[in-house]
């Protein structure tokens, strides 16, 4: 055993006793050393112990942590902790998400190639997590620029390409000119806002690569009710998938063209009085007049600019807009003319791109009729209520009731009936039963550098080659200007763009695009299973071990993009044969953001980013930790302040003193009551039991306050002859242990100072026994004629007769008493006692 940390006592006033003073600089670069000299957290393959696999979303290597990291990691460091000693053989990876804008940007910024910032940030990062105090296991880290990672993107990707999952097509994408690349729909905020940089974005028509997750879709939407999330993340993965059942309907133009819509409602379809198109439909150039088509075109560029969270706005304040094509369409169900118009509160990604409008019974096509003087025709009337009248309705009736001015489906009650009109739309040829969903395909292309290269060559003879699985990985140059132009800068690198064709050796060139860095993130937790394969991306044998991840951590503000992307490739890797499971994440928590100290969010531009590093050297790793943790639920975050750390501080000097200053067991503590002992044991086991269950609870705010009450409860006694017994022994050991998760450095050192053998972190958690649980004595109030006279401490479950004879027998009782004999004696057992006289 290496030699206890040398400590100082402060200056004390005459008459006290020199007491020990941990200091954290010292313990702190003792432990952290001799923990890494150990390898205590390197994971072992072939431990026999059950396996837990707890992860921690990975960060982008763009700057250094700053407490809000510390926040995201530090707190799950301390349930994979807890996993450990409860007997789990726990990995707790981490790696960083080196490529995309972030670092790109930084880089730029700072006038340095991107590679070279992102080491040099992510050397810095590891030296802050391994200040933090991390149980990670470093021999797994993962980079994801680095080529030995990024290869086995571009080999998914070719599988995907194989198997019609990955497909190149035109199409009006978001365009960032700040960042000078294309954006997901899931990238782009209310006020067309680059979610990235914040910049205004517009709609731009580029040919791009797309990953086809819609194939995915009614799965993805279904198996998260396999899953131990939180709700609301469930419900913005449901709502984003959008799964709608209805019919398709075709609607025939006087064109001679066909418009097919998709309706929940084919029940309303005799009310619809007239069409709307989403400007991009396809159609809209072809059938719109020449009187119509200057306004038409003018509509079609305005709307351009507009989010699809603003264009599907439900607010009655915000004026429709739209404008008249010119062209009419025949209503399938009765022959009748109707107008076809573009509006913006039709997308082209959803459905067809096109709507029958049945205003009576849609409020934004009541709202469009009502601003255009559109027809409205009731087609559905509330039972039990006065008759709809389309000339004084003020809103849209969406209930149930029975069918009118809907020919022989007259008196036809909906919802129920709504499966037989579908069936007489089929066989009349008009329509069939249809499920649709809003998901769309998934954008990938990117037009910046730093970034994976698509596997994909293109060739004058041969079209779009893929480049073969023995020439991979297809190396990102580093000798490229990544200037951002609008272009990819592999475009002006002629070394990487001009190569020959994979298939006859012939002139070609590279695709210059590369990936959206989600493709990263969205399947490296397996890497850490197996981080020097080189045959697949991953073992299987080891991801079989280790996965499906038992416990994922990070902000919800991943809900759509990287957990819904993580699930869709987990599903596709089984496709392929290399899991077996569905779902990546069997259980998902989410912390809150920790904002700057005036409520926004903290920012390294605005001068509100908080580091810690300043931090730790003035209070402790470990009291930061504990600070953190204390702020509140760690769900919900809050303003940064570092008003209580100093309490953490304190606890923790009080903690490691009653181990410092333990004596030894004696004779001194045989006199001890057994009444007491048995109270320190209670306390003891009480706490053992509050810590677990707020641990497992992820209820890290209670943990402490547990902690820190029995430390104070222990502060009590600890000049006193109990502190010599067995049982206070068993109560500082105990607190060593149930510390140790959330106080890595000094728990260590509490250890050591127990003469307990190395390490704290590689002992078995401490378990309660359920008997002592159970409170033996109460405190009971004693009055006389109803005024309180004395308390006394008597056994649970005592008697009436005997807690009347002990109360008479009290001093203070007896004075009150006076020698009179009691008229009646009220008792509420375990509670109180009111002797009348």
């Amino acid at each position: 055993m290496i030699a206890p940390t040398q400590h100082t006592a402060p200056d004390r006033a005459p008459g006290h006793h020199d007491e020990p003073r941990y200091d954290p600089d010292v313990t702190e670069a003792k432990w952290r050393q001799r923990w890494q000299d150990a390898a205590i957290y390197k994971v072992d393959d072939n431990d026999p112990r059950p396996k837990w696999y707890s992860l921690t979303m990975y960060p982008y290597p763009s700057g250094i942590l700053h407490v809000g990291h510390w926040y995201a990691f530090a707190v799950p460091d301390v349930f994979a902790r807890h996993q450990r000693m409860k007997g789990y053989n726990v990995l707790f990876p981490m790696g960083f998400d080196a490529f995309g804008l972030p670092a790109e940007n930084a880089a730029i910024r700072a006038n340095i190639h991107p590679a070279t910032s992102t080491f040099s940030n992510i050397e810095q990062m590891h030296r802050q997590y391994d200040m933090m105090g991390a149980m990670i296991d470093w021999s797994r880290q993962v980079q994801t620029c680095r080529p030995e990672y990024y290869r086995w993107n571009q080999w998914i990707f070719l599988r995907m390409l194989e198997r019609g999952l990955a497909y190149r097509a035109a199409g009006a994408v978001w365009w960032c000119p700040n960042d000078q690349t294309t954006l997901a729909n899931e990238q782009v905020l209310e006020g067309n806002i680059c979610e990235r940089c914040g910049a205004e974005v517009y709609k731009r028509d580029l040919e791009q690569w797309y990953f086809r997750i819609t194939n995915y879709a009614d799965e993805l939407l279904t198996d998260l009710d396999k899953l131990d999330w939180p709700e609301r993340v469930k419900t913005m993965q449901r709502n984003w998938i959008g799964r709608s059942e209805g019919a398709r309907l075709r609607f025939k133009l006087e064109t001679g063209d066909e418009l097919e819509v998709f309706s929940t409602r084919p029940d309303t379809v005799w009310g619809a009085t007239f069409m709307v198109l989403a400007p991009e439909h396809p159609l809209v150039q072809q059938i719109t007049t020449d009187e119509q088509r200057e306004d038409v075109d003018a509509y079609v560029t305005e709307t351009r600019k507009k989010t699809e969270i603003e264009r599907q706005s439900t607010d009655e304040a915000k004026k429709k807009t739209g404008v008249f094509t010119g062209a009419y369409a025949i209503n399938p169900v009765n022959d009748e003319r109707i107008p076809v118009w573009i509006a913006d509160y039709v997308l082209v990604t959803y459905g067809t791109g096109a709507i029958m409008a049945v205003p009576a019974h849609d409020e934004r096509d009541f709202q469009f009729a009502r601003a255009f003087e559109l027809p409205i025709r009731v087609v559905i009337q509330p039972d039990d209520e006065p008759p709809l009248d389309q000339a004084t309705m003020e809103y849209a009736y969406v209930g149930p009731g029975r069918m009118v001015n809907s020919g022989q489906f007259d008196g036809v009650p909906v919802p129920e009936g709504i499966d037989s009109i579908i069936n007489w739309l089929d066989a009349q040829g008009r329509g069939q039963k249809e499920v649709t969903f809003r998901l769309r395909d998934w954008l990938i292309s990117r037009q910046r550098y730093w970034g994976t290269p698509f596997p994909i060559v293109y060739c004058d003879d041969c079209g779009i080659v893929p480049v073969p699985d023995d020439q991979l990985p297809v190396e990102l140059p580093l000798d490229a200007e990544f200037t951002p132009t609008g272009q990819s800068p592999l475009v002006s690198h002629k070394e990487f763009l001009e190569t020959p064709c994979p298939k006859w050796g012939g002139p070609a060139r590279r695709e210059t695009d590369t990936m959206d860095t989600f493709v990263d993130s969205s399947w490296y937790w397996y890497r850490y299973t197996s981080p020097h394969e080189d045959v697949l991306p991953f073992s299987p044998e080891k991801a079989k071990e280790w996965c499906p991840v038992d416990l994922y951590c990070g902000g919800i503000e991943h809900a759509i993009l990287h957990l819904l992307y993580a699930r869709f490739f987990t599903k596709v890797l089984r496709d392929i044969g290399l899991v077996e499971h569905d779902e990546p994440f069997l259980r998902l928590r989410n912390q809150g953001m920790i904002l700057a100290a005036e409520g926004t969010k903290m920012s390294k531009s605005r001068g509100t980013q908080i580091g810690p590093d300043e931090i730790v050297a003035a209070h402790g790793a470990d009291a930061l930790r504990l600070h953190l943790m204390f702020l509140g639920p760690w769900e919900q975050g809050g303003p940064w302040n570092d008003r209580g750390i100093t309490g953490m501080e304190r606890f923790i000097r009080r903690a490691y003193q009653i181990v410092a200053e333990l004596p030894e067991t004696s004779s001194d503590g045989a006199d001890v009551p057994d009444v007491e002992i048995a109270a320190l044991r209670r306390l003891t086991h009480r706490t053992i039991k509050k810590v677990n269950d707020d641990l497992n609870a992820f209820h890290f705010n209670t943990m402490i306050a547990a902690l820190i009450e029995f430390t104070n409860e222990l502060v009590k006694q600890k000049d006193g002859p109990i502190a010599r017994t067995p049982a206070w022994r068993e109560a500082a050991e105990t607190l060593t242990l149930l510390m140790a998760p959330s106080t890595p450095y000094v728990a260590e050192e509490m250890w050591e100072l127990l003469g307990k053998p190395f390490s704290v972190h590689q002992q078995t958690w401490p378990t309660y026994e359920g008997s002592l649980l159970v409170e033996e004595t109460v405190e009971l109030v004693v009055q006389v004629n109803g005024k309180v006279r004395d308390r006394l401490t008597v056994p649970k479950d005592i008697t009436e007769e005997a807690v009347t004879v002990q109360a008479m027998a009290s001093p203070r009782v007896r004075e009150y008493v006076d020698g009179r004999s009691p008229k009646r004696v009220i008792y509420v057992s375990g509670r109180l006692l009111n002797i009348v006289v």
